[in-house]
């Protein structure tokens, strides 16, 4: 949709650069061309003159700036350069129309090019093209936003696993007779038929637990009598 965009900004500025740099070709007031009036005109208090100009120091050459820097913001995509240009081809237009209406007394569009002409109309509409190119395009998107925009995660691809079902408890291998279910110390002990939990052993006894056997009493503290000595023979 971007790439779109600026396809028809750019064409649309492109038509306004063309209309702007053939307008000063073409006549403005009566019969006299654009190329024909000064530029220091447009900063006289008492209006134009009808001075002849060359083309160095004519209206054509702030117009071909203007387009210059127009495709240098088509180069760059920035919709700023490009509606500036827009803008100073239509303040210069309006800045002429005053300072020949000051010359003249008024502006008059004659019906035979006595008044207002072509010349006018296409710089005009030339600095219009510009104004909406830069509306259409959609600019250049500034470097840090893709340097902290999140890099789109892939999904991993989907991996088929072949498990094999878990035997039931008190399943045995024929073969080495060993149980098939590895014992779980958290399940019941009763529930694993190889579990010795819980089974008394040969030195168990069952009828009382070890906690519970009274302990042997200690031995007397008091020492056994000597034997007497046995009498003495002669």
């Amino acid at each position: 949709m971007a790439t779109l965009r600026n396809a028809i900004g750019s064409l649309v500025a492109l038509a306004g650069v063309v209309a702007v740099v053939w307008s000063p070709f073409r006549p403005w007031y009566g019969d006299r061309r654009g190329k024909d009036y000064l530029v220091v005109d447009l900063f006289r208090a008492d209006g134009v003159t009808g001075d002849h100009a060359r083309l160095a120091g004519s209206l054509f050459a702030p117009m071909l700036i203007t387009a210059l820097v127009t495709l240098m913001g088509l180069v760059l995509r920035s919709r700023l350069l490009v509606g500036l240009t827009g803008l100073v081809i239509i303040a210069l237009t309006v800045l002429w129309a005053v300072r020949q209406g000051q010359a003249a007394g008024s502006l008059t569009v004659g019906a035979r090019g006595e008044g207002l002409n072509t010349g006018v109309a296409t710089a005009a509409v030339g600095g219009a093209a510009l104004l909406l190119a830069a509306l259409v395009m959609p600019g250049r998107r500034p470097r840090h936003a893709d340097a902290f925009a999140p890099a789109p995660i892939p999904e991993p691809p989907p991996v088929a696993y072949d498990v094999a079902p878990e035997p039931p408890l008190g399943a045995y291998d024929p073969v080495s007779e060993r149980p098939l279910r590895a014992y779980d110390p958290y399940s019941d002990p009763s529930s694993d038929p190889s579990s010795t939990r819980g089974v008394p052993g040969p030195y168990d006894d069952p009828q009382e637990p070890y906690d519970t056997q009274p302990l042997p009493s200690p031995p007397s503290a008091t020492p056994p009598p000597w034997p007497a000595p046995p009498p003495e023979t002669r």
